[in-house]
């Protein structure tokens, strides 16, 4: 038997009816016939084409309010028929069942149903029973049949009937492989409804498109990113995004979402290496890159203000791999396309993620992301001098940029300006030593300073280092059992402390 196979009845029953005109049009005039049930038939109808309705050829009307339409043996038998098979020919025959060539088919809504927070029952009645078992049918016998669906295969249906309604073995196997992934991709949405509540849960995700990366964290290593990057990202120019531009472009997103007001930060490694809050854009940008220079260079630099002539000009001089922001204004990206490989990203306002989950030895670690981020009305005083105003402001600061930042972290800021942290130490006192140290490299005078930390202080030492470095307030979770040592330390000296009650532990 050949490999080409030509169309000659088609199954079309779908939910949406956008774009569907033009392929039923094709179909009408490369003369094939047409089956179709309910609003899809009434839909062709309008067109002025003929097409007969399912009913008619299973003798059974649309029954149970809708959920059987399609399910029988003279549809199924249709589609799944081999064409080479003597016995299926003979009972095609017996039965008075049409080959059925062509399969266009979709499901109904159930992500976007229960996205729109609709209750049980119509999320119930958008679980797809027919046309589930239409694309599973039509895939499976691909040999014989073509199978769409679902809207994104109609490009590829077009061409088949632009070549006379044939299409190869090849097509058809490749359809059948998109069509498995629509299924697929289906029931782990329903899967993970009915499995929100189970005591028992079961990992299951389904993830795409794929993108091939140019390698992985390292030139050794194959990287490939799973996910719908334009859904969050318009790029406007550069080079192809790398694994470690995705993982430095996520850390940005959740850094610079904790600010509202104007704020610049420049990132490397997945860690803050300036940050900086201000009342316009360019000095922001000038006093995130004055947190340091040297790290700055080859970093992921995002605001979430527009970026503007002026800043773009301060920024051009700089070596950077990408530049994040909410919008552009002509005249700056004039300027940041002056650098062919440098990747400039419109930031979509599209919803991320409230689950995270890694691959960790032969299973996935699956947790909430942390969302918590605690305020002065959350920190709570715990030493006999209370943070007056612009100490809290700048505690405030501190501690969303220690809440994404590597652990063991310390992070020093002062006027809303990161002046430096301590970066995935194994030690909270080496981490506080290499910030003091940093931060006095870049000519940060410490005093009147804040430090935040990410977990609390197991000893009162961290305390008093940061004293004799001029810090005069601190915020840490609190909890250890040796909190007192800080707290007195504190009290001797002068010196605000606050806890939170909540660690922020970023591995």
């Amino acid at each position: 038997m050949s490999a080409i196979k030509k169309i000659k009845t088609a199954l079309i029953s779908v939910y949406h009816k956008d774009y569907l005109d033009e392929i039923c049009k094709r179909l009408n005039k490369s003369g094939v016939t047409l089956l179709s049930t309910g609003g899809t038939k009434t839909f062709i109808e309008g067109l002025g084409i003929p097409v007969t309705a399912v009913e008619e050829l299973t003798s059974y009307p649309s029954i149970l309010g809708g959920r059987v339409k399609t399910l029988h043996p003279k549809i199924f038998g249709g589609i799944l028929s081999r064409r080479a098979e003597a016995q299926d020919i003979e009972q095609m025959q017996q039965y008075k069942i049409p080959e059925i060539d062509l399969v266009v088919v979709d499901l109904y809504p159930f992500e976007e149903t229960l996205a729109s927070g609709a209750g049980e029952e119509d999320i119930i009645e958008k679980i797809d029973i027919g046309g589930i078992s239409l694309i599973r049918a039509a895939a499976k016998n691909f040999k014989d049949v073509v199978i769409i669906p679902s809207q994104e295969q109609y490009t590829d249906l077009l061409q088949i009937l632009e070549n006379g309604a044939e299409s190869s073995l090849e097509k058809r196997k490749e359809l059948a492989l998109q069509a498995f992934n629509v299924s697929s991709h289906y029931d782990t949405a329903i899967f993970n409804y009915f499995n929100e509540g189970s005591p028992e849960k079961i990992f299951k995700k389904s993830l795409g498109p794929s993108k091939k990366l140019r390698y992985g964290e390292n030139p050794h290593q194959e990287g490939i990113f799973y996910g719908n990057f334009s859904e969050l990202f318009e790029q406007i120019h550069g080079k192809e995004i790398s694994y470690n531009n995705l993982l430095d472009i996520e850390a940005a997103i959740y850094l610079i979402d904790e600010f509202d007001e104007t704020t610049f930060a420049i990132l490397k490694h997945n860690n803050a290496c300036g940050i900086a809050s201000r009342n316009n854009l360019t000095q922001a940008y000038k006093d995130a890159l004055a947190g340091d220079p040297v790290s700055a260079y080859g970093g992921i630099l995002i605001t979430n203000m527009e970026i503007d002539k002026k800043t773009a000009q301060e920024m051009n001089d700089l070596f950077f791999e990408a530049i994040i922001a909410p919008a552009y204004s002509n005249d700056s990206l004039e300027i940041l396309k002056s650098k062919k490989n440098r990747i400039i990203l419109l930031r979509k306002d599209c919803a991320l993620p409230k689950k995270q989950f890694r691959t960790l030895l032969n299973g996935v670690l699956e947790q909430d992301r942390d969302l918590s981020m605690e305020d002065r009305k959350m920190m709570k005083p715990v030493t006999n001098k209370i943070p007056d105003d612009i100490e809290f402001t700048d505690l405030e600061f501190a501690n969303k940029v220690v809440k994404h930042t590597k652990s063991n972290t310390i992070v020093l800021a002062k006027n809303k300006q990161l002046m430096a942290s301590g970066v995935g130490q194994t030690s909270r006192v080496d981490s506080l030593k290499q910030a003091i140290e940093k931060a006095g490299n870049f000519g940060f005078n410490l005093t009147g300073g804040v430090m935040a930390s990410d977990a609390f202080f197991p000893f009162p030492d961290c305390v008093e280092i940061a004293g004799k470095a001029g810090i005069t307030a601190v915020v840490q979770p609190g909890g250890s059992v040796r909190d007192k040592e800080s707290i007195d330390y504190c009290n001797e000296h002068e010196i605000a402390m606050v806890v939170t009650g909540i660690r922020h532990f970023k591995h």
